[in-house]
């Protein structure tokens, strides 16, 4: 999809500009070192769903990039605040905002972001802008339930899930959702939609969070375990935890660990069946997310939503590669 591609990015680059070339150089910095873009793709597919055979996305309204970009800027301008809170000092392979220009100015821009975004949403409608606000304030809610339980072994799965659908398949499912809304979709088809997009978006963070354990510090860009260094028990070690070597792995976690207990817990993680059994739950939201699309009218939107799901776990196994 080159061509979509190619109008998502002039649009977003478009949307981060500011009357001031300093703001707009950190409004821009994340954007312009690149992204898989895939809320503004997955909104512009799902709003072909319903035009028949003949349309592609080639073809699909201004109004379904506009809603794909402002989720996609909801998403950066988030990743401003999150670098922040994380004192991440890289972000796509680039300096961070806040490490380049400090906290204040990375908060300022990504607080640029969240506006611009809520302004490109008001212009599709009263119910999209009302929408997309809500999202961000169920990011906001997600991020807090993290935090709220740093570092404490004892975290439960469901707390686990529920931060999830909020910082991260919330705004997975708003996209969807919004690409069905521009193409006036009949409301059971944006609600299959949403649907798919939630759990397409459970799907996408349970498999990041295997890739955070097994997937090597060259492939992340960034240590492996990052999570559990920040007092993130993600699902594979929250598994983990209730296997053989459980209560070796929550006497080495449970605080800030340097990196030679990160090692040790990541061997532990990996030995362990917690990575198997999260990878068997991404493939299970794949399983709804695909399902979902059973309202929606058959065509090859919907094969591409389909086939979109299905990648997130194509080729992931319970084997480390770190």
């Amino acid at each position: 999809m080159p061509a979509l591609r190619d109008r998502i990015e002039q649009r977003l680059l478009a949307a981060t500009e500011t009357p001031h070339a300093d703001l707009t150089e950190m409004t821009s910095h994340l954007v312009r070192a690149g992204g898989k873009r895939l809320r503004p793709v997955l909104a512009v597919v799902s709003s072909t769903v319903t035009a028949g055979d003949g349309a592609t996305v080639a073809t699909a309204s201004e109004d379904a990039v506009i809603g794909g970009v402002a989720c996609e800027m909801v998403h950066v301008g988030s990743l401003h605040h999150d670098d922040v809170l994380d004192e991440a000092t890289t972000r796509h392979n680039v300096e961070s905002v806040n490490a380049r220009w400090g906290n204040l100015r990375a908060i300022i821009s990504g607080d640029f972001l969240l506006a611009r975004a809520s302004e490109l949403a008001a212009g599709l409608g009263t119910a999209i802008a009302q929408m997309l606000a809500g999202t961000i304030g169920r990011l906001c809610v997600g991020e807090v339930q993290e935090l709220q339980v740093a570092y404490q072994v004892d975290r439960g799965e469901p707390a686990y899930l529920d931060a999830i659908a909020g910082k991260t398949a919330a705004l997975y499912e708003t996209a969807c959702r919004i690409g069905g809304m521009v193409s006036a979709a009949p409301a059971s088809v944006v609600d299959a939609l949403g649907h798919y997009g939630l759990s397409y978006g459970m799907a996408f963070q349970v498999v990041d969070d295997i890739l955070d354990v097994v997937a090597t510090d060259d492939e992340l860009g960034k240590p492996a375990g990052h999570d559990m260094v920040e007092g993130v028990y993600n699902l594979p070690v929250l598994r983990a935890f209730t296997g053989p070597d459980g209560d070796q792995l929550r006497e080495l976690l449970g605080g800030p660990i340097d990196d030679v207990a990160r090692v040790k817990a990541l061997e532990l993680v990996r030995a362990g069946s917690g990575v198997g059994e999260a990878t068997e739950v991404a493939r299970q939201y794949v399983g709804q997310a695909v399902g979902a699309l059973a309202d929606v009218p058959p065509g090859p939107a919907a094969s591409a939503l389909a086939a979109a799901a299905e990648h997130l776990v194509l080729g992931l196994d319970a084997s480390p590669r770190g």
